[in-house]
């Protein structure tokens, strides 16, 4: 196992910068690349998710800073920084990562070598593969490619963000060599594939490939006649992707964000990456064309690593080269069931993706839009896949004459097309479509549908941690819950008349709603757990979450730890708290797992006295989920589920192969356990059934 370089410590403080976490987060991603255990083309996409990593935080968060710097905003957050002295530190530790990461490239593609994948440049190719690679370009490329000249009567063309493209430099026959060149760009084309597989050489079974840029570079001379190609680089360019959105004054939600994903395409230059060498002229230009001088990155590499995933998964015959396959098991105490209602009258149930199959959500949701017997469906939708069966079935619903509502929220980044087209379809069908409160995503995760049986209306409810998604479900580690609970039903039927009416705030019985009472309610119950330790009560916390941002939130653990509480957090990206510091934070552990899939799971455990509460949620403690979304807690009353979701936690904090502890200079190290090796994610998997009150796996 690669251990990674030394990194620059945090700055003394008692809380860690959220974007400087965030960065250390991305190392573990890239960690997770330069790890010899992990299978090779597992690797390869890990090194895929840095680069995806990296563009979404550029485009996003250092594009706030960047404003913040444009406005002369220059007070420091509660963490000590400036947004200059910030924007410096993210800078410095940004290229660290991005050479660290083309070195793990290197040697990833070496690896892959071995194994009969090479990347290979044109010059290296035999004539037979080369008249192969020259009659594609041709028949394919040529026709799609559109070079655009820079002069004085053609301006500069509007660059894509995150698009690759290519800056040439030319000159003509007779022209003097110390004139200034002319000068182009051409986009690579991203409708057709980067990577180029090329016919095998003679009893050869290595697959080769050859990059798409690489392969116009070799024949730029086609498409500008009569000029003398003199350098030719590759470029890309990230813009500003945050959405500026005036909910107050839109007349129609949906037109606004429309409109406004239109301007994304102009938002302002944040990032410009370049490739090694180039031109200091092509340089020069690109320059002043975007006003960028502070965040440009000189890529030893092909710029733009996401092309990784896709190859990673459409490699044939290379099964040894990945993590063997997941069968997810339907969750048994629906699986003979002849009506899932009729088993939810009787109980909870609680299922644990990826290990569990998101099926069972398909199935509860089909069931009710095809049951006579069900009146009503309520549901929030803010990721869904491309081809969800979620929709098609909502939509049958709705014509077949069924009550239903479905929040759909358009602001979730990066997926606000998606979910357009999606609020439209569902609107054709008869859908009571709404698109949320003005200033508020909507992120909880839940169903409702009322059913009329013979003992008169009952509620059945699905809560879950993350979004009704099939694809991510694969993927993520999450959870949801099945319920007919009376209290968690009434509490469900009043958020959607929140989210989609009037109402005065609910005085909620079972949910902790944000913005309204989630963060009371959790301060409520860290500080009854420190009134405890304070009489020498039982008093723990045990949370698990994606991101510890909230600086109110971490002072609150920070009481509770000072007064004897022990908290547990299992964080697994972002985390502003700093654990570990005598007086302040000596009883709180961090961890992170990073892992084949991404912990995204919300869970939260309350010692209580002896009499634990455990809850599932969809919110994360930072400032966004707590105050600007509408979010929920559930409670988990059916004690057998909830020692399930215990055992989660403890698996989780027993891992010492893919967990890493925060120390308390901001860095994080490997938990290591020479005698016995845990590795939670692959426990989980062996785990043949969650739901006995002792955990029983394959090997017993």
């Amino acid at each position: 196992m690669k251990e990674m370089a030394p990194r620059e410590r945090e700055a003394s403080s008692n809380y860690i910068n959220r974007d400087l976490s965030w960065i250390e987060f991305n190392w573990r991603v890239l960690e997770e690349a330069q790890d010899s255990d992990t299978p090779l083309l597992e690797r390869v996409k890990f090194l895929s998710i840095v680069s995806s990593n990296l563009d979404e935080f550029i485009s996003v968060r250092v594009a706030g800073v960047k404003d913040q710097i444009k406005a002369g905003y220059s007070r420091k957050d509660f963490t000590g920084y400036t947004p200059a002295g910030l924007f410096k530190r993210i800078m410095k530790r940004s290229a660290k990562m991005v050479s660290e990461q083309y070195k793990t490239y290197r040697d990833v593609t070496r690896q892959l070598a071995k194994e009969g994948i090479l990347f290979t440049d044109y010059e290296d190719l035999n004539m037979n593969q080369r008249r192969a690679m020259d009659a594609y370009y041709h028949e394919i490329v040529f026709p799609v490619l559109t070079p655009m000249a820079v002069d004085q009567s053609r301006p500069f063309p509007l660059v894509h963000t995150q698009a690759l493209y290519l800056a040439v430099l030319l000159m003509k026959e007779g022209d003097d060599p110390e004139d200034e060149p002319y000068f182009a760009i051409i986009q690579v084309p991203a409708n057709l594939s980067r990577c180029i597989e090329v016919p095998a050489r003679t009893n050869s079974k290595k697959h080769e490939y050859v990059l798409l840029e690489n392969l116009i570079e070799q024949h730029i001379h086609t498409l500008f006649s009569g000029y003398t190609p003199i350098a030719v680089h590759g470029f890309r360019l990230t813009r500003n992707a945050d959405l500026t959105l005036n909910e107050e004054g839109a007349e129609d939600l949906l037109e606004e964000i429309e409109k406004e994903l239109r301007r994304r395409r102009w938002g302002s230059p944040v990032r410009l990456e370049v490739q090694k060498g180039i031109h200091p002229y092509a340089l020069a230009q690109l320059k002043e064309e975007f006003e960028i001088s502070d965040n440009i990155f000189e890529i030893d590499g092909p710029l733009d690593l996401t092309y990784f995933m896709k190859l990673a998964g459409s490699l044939k015959g290379y099964d040894h080269l990945r993590y063997k396959p997941v069968s997810p098991v339907y969750p048994r105490e629906l699986l003979d069931t002849e009506n899932m209602f009729q088993t939810l009258r009787q109980q909870d149930v609680l299922v644990y993706h990826p290990y569990e199959s998101f099926d069972a959500v398909t199935d509860f949701i089909c069931l009710a839009a095809y049951d006579h017997q069900v009146l009503a469906i309520k549901m929030t939708l803010y990721r869904v896949s491309g081809n969800s069966p979620l929709i098609e079935a909502l939509a049958h619903a709705a014509e077949s004459g069924k009550q239903v509502t479905v929040v759909v929220e358009l602001k979730a980044r990066f997926d606000e097309e998606r979910n357009i087209a999606w609020a439209r379809k569902l609107e054709k069908a008869g859908c009571h479509v709404v698109y949320g409160l003005v200033g508020l995503k909507t992120h909880a995760k839940i169903t409702l549908v009322v059913r009329q049986e013979q003992d008169g209306l009952h509620r059945y409810v699905h809560v879950g941690t993350g979004n009704y998604n099939d694809s991510t479900a694969k993927l993520y580690t999450d959870l949801g819950l099945f319920t007919s609970h009376m209290v968690i039903g009434e509490d469900a039927s009043a958020l959607f008349n929140e989210v989609t009416g009037y109402s005065a705030p609910h005085n909620w019985k079972a949910f902790g709603v944000a913005p309204t009472d989630m963060m009371d309610k959790l301060f409520e119950k860290i500080r009854r757990e420190a009134r405890h330790a304070a009489e020498g009560k039982p008093a723990r916390i045990i949370a698990k979450l994606n991101s510890l941002s909230n600086q109110q939130m971490v002072e609150e653990l920070y009481e509770a730890s000072k007064a004897g509480v022990k908290i547990d957090l299992i964080i697994r990206g972002v985390c502003c708290l700093r654990p570990g510091v005598p007086g302040l934070s000596e009883n709180i552990q961090v961890i992170s797992i990073v892992d084949r899939f991404l912990e995204h799971s919300r869970i939260l455990y309350f010692e209580n006295g002896a009499e634990p509460e455990v809850y599932i949620s969809s919110a994360d403690w930072m400032t966004r989920n707590l105050t600007r979304r509408i979010e929920l807690i559930c409670p988990v009353f059916d004690k057998k589920l909830q020692e399930t979701l215990i055992r989660i936690l403890e698996l989780s904090l027993g891992d010492n192969v893919k967990a890493r502890q925060l120390q308390p200079n901001g860095m994080y190290t490997r938990v290591v356990n020479e005698n016995r090796q845990l590795r939670s994610q692959f426990e989980a998997m062996r785990i043949k059934t969650w739901k006995k009150s002792r955990i029983i796996t394959t090997s017993e």
